[in-house]
């Protein structure tokens, strides 16, 4: 109490100079203009400065842009009460999702939410992407391998494993791709703003790393702008397909979200993948330069719809599952991806919170929680895996929960069943963008609906208040 009390003396003639400084001096000498100067250039971008300043290189951000462009917040679903009535109990609800169901081998799921592809020594330790197996095992679906091998930890941890035959060359060959449940052609990233070459040096590769990527010692790497060996459209094409010849998992690309999109899916059009992932420019990551976080590609709920859009108007939306990809974080988020088109949704960011909830307190304040998920976290070896893997299968298993209850006030029995007709916006440009009704104007009974979850009931004669 006194050191409190002797504290406040010291500090009271030092703010009572600081306001009347504040309120008397020309801006010059303010110290007041900090404020104002921040209000300009935003505290991130002055510290951004600073860094760069400092290095005199490209700065890297880890976790993605703090951009966040999908309208989410404007979007809502629609329950019925009266004219269609609540699914009785929610246990009638179906959760899961087929990826790839005309694979010879399709990857059956519990829940149409995955774990998005973090690479182990990429981005994530060992211990972590340990607990992400198990906590997606726990919950019944799948992880990623990231841009990485497989590794015979988290391929003994992932009841359901995925693995991204990527541009550094790393998971390639019938000994890594013949243990996976899929296989993810890697083309692009949303937090890389599309594919960008991104050199490893050596020195910051460990032995358990070299060896699982299968590097000499002193060998340098790299994640390339290109698939090694392909220079043309017709390579790419050639790949999947040769990919598709030799395994019965399904085969997938993944793109990142730009506003070529429709140009990039007609080539995918051309192949014979199961399924597409795109992964918008919310996209998260362990580190990039924040000019392609910020300022390249096209939001997740953009690039979503356009996708949809375009496959529908080709003949093509039963041909290929659709996973969506960044900046999905609540159930909200996934129940509306799901509405608007998606076969699942694909998370990063949040799943990683949401494992280490309860550990975090081993590095605050001193370090940021990243310090434990990463491959070059200075804290990494303080995770308890099995705890991780139980909060993260709780996370997942608390959205399942809640979505289930949602989709039972839409009256619908499955999750697939959702569609736009679910759906109704704040915003009348968003509506007429996504195709779905517009909360600013009324409904009538008998009055034409202009939203495309009712088309087929309106050309069938079918009036949706009558059962």
């Amino acid at each position: 109490m006194l050191m409190s009390m002797l504290m406040m003396k010291m500090l009271d003639p030092m703010f009572d100079e600081a306001t009347v400084k504040m309120l008397t001096e020309d801006y010059k000498d303010n110290p007041f203009l900090l404020a104002t100067v921040a209000e300009k250039l935003t505290p991130r971008g002055i510290i951004e400065a600073g860094i760069r300043a400092e290095l005199g290189t490209t700065i890297s951000r880890p976790l993605g842009s703090p951009v966040v462009l999908s309208p989410w917040n404007k979007l809502l679903l629609n329950p019925c009460q009266l004219f269609k009535l609540p699914t009785t109990n929610t246990l009638e609800i179906t959760t899961g999702t087929v990826i790839g169901p005309r694979a010879a081998k399709p990857l059956r799921l519990d829940i149409p939410i995955l774990i998005t592809g973090m690479s182990y020594g990429g981005s994530l330790s060992l211990q972590m992407k340990m607990a992400l197996a198990k906590g997606a095992s726990l919950a019944g679906t799948a992880t990623n391998t990231g841009e990485s091998a497989v590794t015979d930890e988290e391929r003994d941890s992932a009841k359901y494993l995925i693995g991204q035959y990527n541009r550094g060359g790393w998971l390639s060959g019938p000994e890594q791709l013949g243990r996976l449940d899929a296989i993810e052609i890697q083309l692009g990233q949303g937090a890389w703003g599309g594919a960008v070459e991104e050199p490893i040096r050596h020195d910051g590769i460990g032995e358990h790393l070299r060896r699982a990527w299968r590097l000499e010692k002193g060998q340098d790497t790299a994640v390339n702008a290109r698939m090694p060996g392909k220079e043309s459209t017709r390579d790419i094409i050639k790949m999947v397909n040769t990919m598709k010849e030799q395994y019965d998992v399904p085969v997938g690309v993944k793109i990142a979200g730009s506003d070529y999109i429709e140009y990039e899916l007609a080539v995918i059009a051309q192949t014979r993948a199961d399924y597409i992932v795109i992964d918008g420019a919310e996209g998260g990551t362990s580190a990039a330069p924040p000019t392609l976080e910020d300022d390249m590609g096209l939001p997740t709920f953009h690039s979503l719809v356009r996708t949809v859009d375009w496959l529908v108007e080709n003949g093509l939306r039963d041909q290929f599952t659709l996973i969506i990809a960044g900046g999905l974080v609540t159930p909200g988020h996934f129940l509306k991806a799901l509405a608007l088109g998606a076969d699942a949704v694909y998370i990063g960011t949040i799943a990683l919170m949401a494992a280490l909830q309860s550990q975090v307190v081993k590095v605050l304040p001193q370090a940021p929680p990243a310090q434990l998920a990463l491959y070059d976290g200075k804290m990494n070896d303080k995770v308890d895996i099995e705890k991780a893997a139980r909060h993260l299968a709780n996370f997942l298993d608390s959205c399942t929960a809640e979505m289930k209850l949602a989709v039972q006030a839409a009256g619908k029995n499955a999750f697939s069943e959702l569609d736009r007709g679910d759906l109704v916006t704040v915003d009348r440009e968003l509506a007429e963008f996504a195709g779905i009704r517009y909360a600013g104007s009324h409904r009538r009974p008998g009055e034409q609906n202009d939203y495309r979850g009712w088309e087929e009931r309106d050309r069938a004669g079918e009036q949706p208040w009558q059962q």
